[in-house]
């Protein structure tokens, strides 16, 4: 006979009449289920752990595990990360200018300069004989004068005209025969005019800036400067501007390049390499060795890039492997398990 039966043929002889049939309908629910759950398979013993781990919310474990064989195979090398200091960045555009202009100007002011001397020479002779048997006309004297004045406003526009287009604060101010005027002029050192936009630096003229070329390949060493001071404002780019003097580089005249000026206080971080920078679904990311054959996928922010990698703040301490050669393949491994550490 089947127990469920005979339960519920039992109890429905002890209730007496009057009672609430409803106690009759829980019970008959309680005693159809018991066989159900009777069959039920009790989880193993490795299932168990994974079950509870589970219930309390544990992470699974993440990252590819490779054996010493296969991480040598696949050519996979660690670097560890360096503690460093680095400041953030405002970016603006820069020009390098053409030598023409700079020889030009450099050139109307020597002429002048040498015309002026020969006038102020000729009007200093002409005076110091006055009162001598060889003393010229007055009329001749005069023409002198006028033209030593002539000459010296010649020589006074060419010193401006350079000040107005190279800043009055520039490195060979009261100083035209500086031997780097004279370097600029023939083409041997570069100078670049650099606009940020406003507001990007506030009111302090950058002590240093940071050139790198337009499109260049990460990891391209970048052009430092020499010499900055401010420039007159650019009328078809709204900024402030700057002209800087490069120190060596491979700048071309008439260039393009992107500048970079530090803007607050240097922060502590690390770098992280190019080499070690994988992307996958939009976002940039490096292996952590974390454990030897453990390497462990970390997102990193690539929004401050300097000549050797990217600065990173947070996230990573000093000390941690990255890994720098075959990233890309233990993120082919990681998603893809199937895929062997070729």
């Amino acid at each position: 006979m089947n127990p469920a039966r005979l339960s519920l043929r039992t109890l429905r002889a002890r209730i007496r009449p009057g009672e609430s049939a409803l106690i009759l309908l829980i019970v008959a629910a309680d005693i159809a289920a018991l066989p159900i759950a009777g069959c039920q398979r009790a989880p193993s013993a490795t299932e168990a752990p994974a079950a509870e781990a589970k219930d309390k919310g544990a992470p699974e474990a993440e990252g590819v595990t490779l054996k010493p064989e296969e991480i040598e195979k696949a050519g996979i090398k660690t670097t560890a990360l360096a503690a460093v200091t680095h400041a953030p960045e405002s970016t603006g555009y820069a020009l390098v200018t053409t030598r023409e202009t700079i020889a030009q100007a450099v050139a109307d002011l020597t002429s002048a300069a040498a015309v002026e001397r020969q006038s102020r020479s000729a009007l200093a002779r002409a005076r110091s004989l006055a009162g001598t048997p060889g003393a010229m006309p007055i009329e001749a004297q005069e023409a002198a004068e006028r033209q030593a004045a002539v000459d010296h406003a010649a020589f006074v526009l060419a010193e401006r005209r350079l000040s107005a287009t190279y800043g009055q604060n520039s490195p060979w101010k009261e100083n035209y025969n500086s031997p780097l005027l004279g370097s600029l002029a023939r083409g041997e050192t570069k100078l670049a005019r650099v606009t940020f936009p406003l507001g990007a630096l506030g009111s302090a003229v950058p002590t240093k800036l940071r050139l790198t070329h337009i499109g260049e390949t990460q990891g391209s060493k970048s052009i430092d400067t020499l010499a900055v001071w401010s420039a007159p404002a650019d009328a078809t780019i709204p900024g402030k501007s700057f002209f800087a003097i490069l120190n060596g580089g491979d700048a071309n005249e008439g260039e393009r390049l992107i500048a970079h000026a530090a803007v607050g206080a240097a922060e502590n971080g690390v770098v992280v390499p190019y080499s070690a920078a994988v992307i996958s679904a939009g976002k940039y990311w490096c292996y952590v060795e974390e454990k030897p054959g453990l390497f462990v996928r970390t997102e990193i922010d690539p929004n401050m890039p300097t000549d050797e990698g990217y600065f990173i703040k947070q996230g990573l301490e000093p000390g941690a492997q990255v890994v720098t050669t075959s990233a890309g393949q233990l993120l082919a491994r990681e998603t893809n398990p199937s895929t062997g550490a070729d």
